[in-house]
């Protein structure tokens, strides 16, 4: 988004933001209140009701899932394509035809596992060359979710199945791959498609806390120049420090809460609207970047926490309470 800033040291950066009260206090505060309204959460559990309702109506979308992460990862590697790119803006690449290929075929859902293999390859090539594709991580937890969903529908591959498996028709008898090759592969990964939240917690979590420490706390100097270059602290009459230091933390912060899963769909919403947030506010900010980020946000407000979360463990303390003055 910038040309980037004079060099600073980050430590140096962080001992003197921090030393400085206001910055201090704010941000102690903020976190002071934010335990806070999680306490009184907790203990009150208000409008339980329709928290539930609110989770059951999405899980109503589970569906639409497959057709949400081909879009997430499809359309950013398109633009990449086009960009110039590979996978995210600080890696040029010559390569344009593989991304262009590998995000179109994921649109249109053909051959969706294997393409889903085919970039989850390139990228793991890439980053042994070029260290900085760590900045897109999320594409990993994208594509292994991908590979357990398959294509779903409306897909390519869910109309070719669909003629495919109708005994009679020309296509089944000369179709090699639907009853030799996909049936048994979605037959053996069925069993691992529940741990999907989990895998994209941990994907996005681990994205979001890098992204907040290197690109925030450990980069100060680029960071200020950001916030010089659109004026934030007009928006928000705070210090360029405090500015930093606010974004890098509530970055980190999103990223363990994912990582551990809990407020799972809470934190995926606060992602959300951080993305629109900086979409609207800086007018050249990469989107084709970010749209893989915004699709598995998405997919995470549906899905939820998923198997291995502490959410598991407060929902089940929720349900238990709900049911106590009936027993």
């Amino acid at each position: 988004m910038t040309e980037g800033g004079d060099p600073i040291d980050a430590v140096h950066f962080l001992s003197e933001a921090l030393s400085e009260p206001t910055t201090a206090f704010v941000l102690v505060g903020s976190a002071i209140a934010v335990v806070a309204v999680i306490a009184v959460y907790l203990h009150f559990r208000p409008a339980a009701r329709d928290i539930t309702l609110f989770r059951n109506t999405l899980s109503e979308y589970k569906d639409l899932l497959p057709w949400l992460l081909r879009l997430s990862i499809g359309l950013p590697l398109v633009g990449a394509g086009f960009a110039g790119y590979f996978f995210t803006p600080v890696v040029a690449t010559p390569t344009r035809l593989f991304e262009v290929a590998v995000g179109f075929l994921l649109l249109f859902g053909l051959a969706t596992r294997f393409v889903a293999g085919v970039g989850f390859l390139g990228y793991l090539v890439g980053l042994v060359f070029h260290p900085e594709l760590l900045l897109a991580a999320e594409y990993v937890p994208g594509f292994i979710a991908i590979i357990l969903l398959g294509g779903g529908r409306p897909s390519a591959d869910h109309v070719l199945a669909r003629i495919a498996a109708t005994d009679g028709t020309l296509y089944a008898r000369i179709d090699p791959i639907y009853r030799r090759l996909s049936i048994p592969f979605a037959r053996m990964v069925e069993p691992y498609t529940l741990y999907v939240p989990t895998v994209l917690r941990a994907g996005l979590g681990f994205t979001f806390f890098y992204l907040g420490f290197t690109q925030k706390l450990m980069n100060p100097g680029d960071a200020l120049a950001v916030v010089a270059q659109y004026d934030l602290t007009a928006v928000v009459p705070v210090s360029p420090e405090l500015w930093v230091l606010g974004a890098g933390l509530v970055e980190m912060a999103i990223g363990v809460t994912l990582l551990f899963g809990v407020f799972t769909r809470a934190s995926a919403g606060v992602a959300f609207v951080m993305f629109t947030t900086t979409l609207f506010g800086l007018p050249n900010d990469p989107v084709l970047a970010h749209i893989s980020l915004f699709g598995l946000v998405s997919v995470l407000l549906v899905t939820g926490s998923g198997p291995f979360a502490l959410d598991e463990w407060m929902e089940t303390s929720e349900v238990e309470t709900q049911a106590a003055p009936a027993d």
